[in-house]
C-alpha cells in the first residue's frame, strides 16, 4: 500500500484546480484547428461559438456572472471554465454541436420525413437540429462548470482562503444547474418522445460516468483494462454525443440503421478525443514547462497495466518529492519508457478509423468531408 502522505496528496490534488483541458485537436497544431473548425461552420451555416449565447446573455444568467466576477484572483476553476468559455479561440467548448450539425447535414433530408419539408431547411439543416445542437452544448458547458465543483475536504489556508471556494462551489452548483434546466426546457419543446428518452439517458451515463471517475481510488485505478477505460471515457465523455447524433437522424426521421451510424460515429470520435487529450502531455514536442497530468489518463492507465502494480508503487514513490508533491517529469519519463503511450496512440487511431467507417454509406458531401478531417486531425500526433 501507499504511505498514508502519499494518500493524502493524492486526494489533495483532485481537490484542486486541474490543468485545462486541451483542444480537440490540439496534436494538430493551431492552424489545422483553426481551418477545420471554419471551414465546418461554413458548410453548417454560422459559427457554433454563438450556439448557446441566448441563454448566456440572459437576465437570469447575468445575475449569475456577476457574482462569479467575485472569484477573480481566486484559485477556483470555475473563474478559469467561464475564462475559457469566453476567450479561447482554441476551446473545445463548441465542438459537439458542430458535429452534431455535420452529422445532419452529411445524412441530408429523409424520405420517410413527409411531415418535414426540405424549404424548411437552413443549409441542408432542420431547424429542429439546429436546437438539438444548441441543447448538446448547453449540457456539455453544464457539466463543465459542475466539473469545477472543489472537494474541500483537507483544504488548509495554504491553499487559499477557504470562504472563497465555498462561495465559488455554490456558483458552479446555480449555474450549472440553471444551465441543465435551460437545456431541459428546450429538450421539451422540441416535442419527440424518443429523443428526450435519448438525450436524458445521455445526461444520466454522464453522471454515473463521472461518478465513476470521482469514487476511483489511486489504487484501484490500477485493475482498469482497456474494455473497462473505454466503457467509463464513453459514459462520462462520449454517450452525450453519440445519443445527440442519434437524436438528430430522429428528428429528420431517419430509419434505425442511419441512427445506428451516427450514434457510432459520435462514440468513436468520443473516444478519439479523451485518447488525444489524454495523450497531450506525453506526444509534446516543445520544452516547456510540464503541466501536471491526471493520473487516470489513458496513457497512465494502460503503463500501469503492463508494468504491474508492485512496480507502479516503486515508481510512484521515486517520483514523490521530500515536499510529498509528484516530480511529474519524473513520472512522464516512467510512463514513457513503456508501451502506455503508444498502447494509447493505437487505440485512438482504431477509433478514429471507426468512425470513418461509420459515415462512410453517407452521401459524398462537403459536411461528410468536415466529419472526416475532423476524425483525420485528431489522429494525428
Amino acid at each position: 500500500m501507499f504511505p498514508a502522505t502519499w494518500t493524502r496528496l493524492s486526494c489533495k490534488a483532485l481537490s484542486r484546480p486541474a490543468p485545462r483541458t486541451q483542444s480537440l485537436l490540439a496534436g494538430s497544431g493551431p492552424s489545422s484547428w483553426s481551418k477545420v473548425v471554419s471551414d465546418a461552420e461554413r458548410i453548417v451555416g454560422y459559427p457554433t461559438s454563438f450556439m448557446s449565447l441566448r441563454c448566456l446573455l440572459s437576465d437570469e444568467l447575468s445575475n449569475v456572472a456577476m457574482h462569479v466576477r467575485k472569484l477573480i484572483g481566486t484559485q477556483h476553476p470555475l473563474l478559469n471554465t467561464a475564462r475559457g468559455y469566453v476567450y479561447d479561440s482554441r476551446s473545445n467548448l463548441q465542438t459537439r454541436g458542430l458535429i452534431v450539425l455535420l452529422v445532419s447535414k452529411a445524412a441530408g433530408p429523409s424520405h420517410a420525413a413527409s411531415d418535414l419539408l426540405p424549404q424548411d431547411m437552413v443549409s441542408g439543416i432542420y431547424p429542429s437540429q439546429r436546437h438539438l445542437a444548441e441543447i448538446t452544448e448547453l449540457i456539455h458547458t453544464a457539466f463543465l462548470v459542475h466539473r469545477g465543483i472543489v472537494d474541500l475536504k483537507g483544504w488548509t489556508d495554504s491553499d487559499g482562503p477557504l470562504k472563497d471556494m465555498e462561495f465559488g462551489n455554490k456558483m458552479a452548483v446555480l449555474s450549472g444547474d440553471f444551465l441543465l434546466a435551460n437545456a431541459c426546457t428546450g429538450l421539451a419543446q422540441l416535442n419527440n418522445t424518443k429523443v428526450v428518452e435519448l438525450i436524458s439517458s445521455a445526461i444520466g451515463d454522464v453522471v454515473q460516468g463521472i461518478y465513476s471517475e470521482n469514487s476511483s481510488t489511486t489504487e484501484e485505478n490500477g485493475g482498469v483494462d482497456t474494455a473497462a477505460w473505454e466503457d467509463r471515457a464513453f459514459l462520462s465523455h462520449g454517450a452525450l454525443l453519440a445519443k445527440s447524433c442519434q437524436a438528430a437522424m430522429e428528428l429528420a426521421n431517419h430509419d434505425k440503421g442511419s441512427q445506428s451510424l451516427a450514434f457510432k460515429y459520435g462514440k468513436h470520435i468520443s473516444l478519439c478525443h479523451k485518447l488525444n487529450s489524454d495523450l497531450q502531455p506525453f506526444v509534446k514536442s516543445d520544452a516547456g514547462e510540464l503541466a501536471p497530468f491526471s493520473l487516470s489518463a489513458a496513457p497512465v492507465l494502460f503503463h500501469r497495466q503492463i508494468v504491474g502494480q508492485e512496480r507502479w508503487r516503486q515508481q510512484l514513490q521515486q517520483a514523490t518529492t521530500l515536499r510529498n508533491q509528484l516530480d511529474y517529469s519524473k513520472l512522464l519519463a516512467a510512463v514513457k519508457s513503456e508501451k502506455g503511450v503508444s498502447s494509447a496512440v493505437d487505440l485512438c487511431r482504431y477509433h478514429g478509423n471507426r468512425a470513418l467507417e461509420a459515415i462512410q454509406v453517407f452521401p459524398s458531401s462537403e459536411a461528410r468531408s468536415a466529419l472526416e478531417n475532423i476524425a483525420s486531425a485528431i489522429t494525428r500526433f
